[in-house]
């Protein structure tokens, strides 16, 4: 297992991951898949705010990535963050989540970030979990906000306080 910075050669991979995400699930609200213009962008925006964006290899290929960014705009927000983590259908049960998500707690915290968000749909149980496993805890529930497949949907808010 190897998590490190995503590079622009680990696109097309990384679309591989997230576009069948976006297409075939209500894990996220976003019905619009990414180009590889869209996440070269999010990657660069990402690295000059001085964020993190992951990747996670097994048996060298790409199987998920995080990213985290500022939870809201304006200064008031600059100590709080928000993150997306994906992993592919082979990296489940491996670690690949948990090696993730330490390596943009750990990032967002030497950044001076205080606290980190997630939110996670309210038809994805086991993103609620795996986020409480790894100690966020739910704050709020956002009714009816993400609409997908014709149906709206909740957000649950998970928090952790990484100071």
């Amino acid at each position: 297992m190897t998590i490190r910075p995503a590079l622009p050669d680990d696109i097309p991979a990384l679309l591989a991951i997230w576009n069948p995400v976006i297409r075939n699930t209500a894990v996220t609200f976003n019905a619009i898949e990414k180009t590889h213009a869209d996440l070269a962008q999010m990657i660069a925006d990402i690295s000059a705010a001085g964020h993190g964006f992951f990747i996670a290899e097994h048996a060298g290929a790409i199987v998920g990535f995080a990213s985290y960014g500022q939870f809201r705009a304006g200064i008031g927000y600059a100590h709080t963050m928000e993150h997306t983590i994906v992993l592919g259908p082979n990296a489940r049960g491996l670690g690949l989540g948990r090696g993730l998500m330490t390596a943009i707690e750990d990032h967002a915290r030497r950044g001076g970030a205080h606290s980190i968000f997630a939110g996670v749909s309210a038809e994805n149980p086991e993103g609620r979990a795996f986020h409480a496993a790894m100690g966020y805890a739910e704050v709020a529930t956002l009714r009816s906000v993400g609409y997908k497949f014709g149906r709206w949907m909740d957000l649950h808010l998970m928090q952790k306080h990484l100071t």
